[in-house]
């Protein structure tokens, strides 16, 4: 048995001791998840995972995995990614509900901490994720807002790619106000993300393991960021990105949980 740090319970390996067979990936950027979608093989499905979510999904078989990739969709009233925690929440609910994965990966780029050893196209394996943007002050609803849970444990998978483990912290905002930065470090961070934490509640409510990879883009704790560069920096970490990404699904391949 295994448990994040919010509750949730899931069995390893199944009542079989079966290797993985279905993996969810989740993408909030279509950009990111369409190098995944060519490098599968893998095949657009027309229909929507559930009524009225923007999502996207790419299916297909990729030696003895099912795999689906799932990109957060297009919102409808601005033309742009889905990004941020909602869609994200509602993604990976109804990811759950209808595909019914062993595992989910979510991945992408994001900030890195310079303080915490983060470096422009470095790649990190969180160990634990938690929120930085819901502020309460009230007894234990604080610990709530900030919900830590753990990411589920992969050690081998870390070894084997020779991937940084550190924290990562969610918000809806790709810069960080003071407040923002002050729970980051509380939160111990290493890296900042927009999605990650919410993935983690709902996969933690419904008891799926979920790992996060994610590229550093940007440093969070240096320079004011500059849109112009970030979007530079974007093209070569992605591919990083990509390159990780395909690693751990060869490594995964054929395993079973406990295995990871």
């Amino acid at each position: 048995m295994a448990a994040g740090d919010g509750g949730g319970v899931y069995v390893l390996d199944g009542a079989h001791g079966r290797p993985i067979s279905s993996v969810v990936i989740i993408v909030a950027v279509r950009s990111q998840a369409l190098p995944l979608v060519k490098r599968f093989q893998l095949t657009e499905d027309a229909t929507l995972l559930a009524e009225g979510i923007p999502c996207v999904r790419y299916y297909g078989i990729y030696k003895d995995l099912c795999i689906n990739v799932l990109w957060l969709g297009q919102d409808l009233a601005h033309g742009v990614d889905s990004i941020g925690t909602v869609s994200a929440s509602l993604a990976t609910f109804a990811s759950i509900q209808v595909l019914k994965p062993d595992l989910i990966v979510n991945v992408g780029t994001a900030g890195g901490l310079k303080s915490k050893g983060a470096g422009i196209g470095e790649v990190f394996l969180a160990s634990h994720v938690a929120f930085h943007d819901r502020r309460n002050p009230l007894p234990v609803r604080d610990l709530y807002c900030i919900g830590t849970r753990q990411a589920f444990s992969t050690i081998n998978l870390l070894r084997e790619l020779n991937l940084k483990a550190g924290k990562l912290s969610t918000g809806n905002s790709l810069d960080i106000c003071p407040q923002d930065e002050k729970l980051i470090t509380a939160n111990d961070a290493a890296v900042k993300d927009m999605e990650g934490a919410a993935i983690a509640y709902v996969a933690d409510l419904l008891k799926i393991p979920a790992i996060f990879i994610k590229a550093v883009s940007y440093i969070v704790d240096g320079k004011k960021l500059d849109a112009e560069s970030h979007l530079q920096n974007l093209t070569g970490v992605s591919s990083m990105l990509d390159e990780a990404v395909v690693g751990a699904i060869e490594f995964i391949n054929g395993k079973r949980l406990s295995e990871l």
